[in-house]
């Protein structure tokens, strides 16, 4: 099944992926490529043809389409107990 569904993640220059959309100043970009810079500094190519310069400092919030788990593996996540 190829099923995807949307979650918002923190990324830095290191966690950010090639797919991620970018929400900035209210207007949405979606990563196309991505270019390392001196300084763990990263430059991101979006598919508008924009492009966007984020230091090794920053931290955005993106939206990453993955799979859903279904191999029943815990998420890291606690359960809610039944009450």
């Amino acid at each position: 099944m190829n099923a995807r569904v949307a979650m918002g993640v923190a990324v830095d220059t290191h966690t950010i992926r090639v797919g991620d959309q970018l929400l900035i100043a209210g207007q949405a970009f979606t990563i196309e490529d991505m270019t390392a810079l001196p300084r763990n500094a990263k430059r991101l190519h979006f598919t508008s043809g924009e492009s966007f310069t984020m230091q090794a400092h920053t931290v955005l919030y993106a939206t990453r389409a993955t799979r859903p788990d279904t191999t029943g593996a815990r998420s890291g996540r606690a359960r809610p107990r039944p009450r």
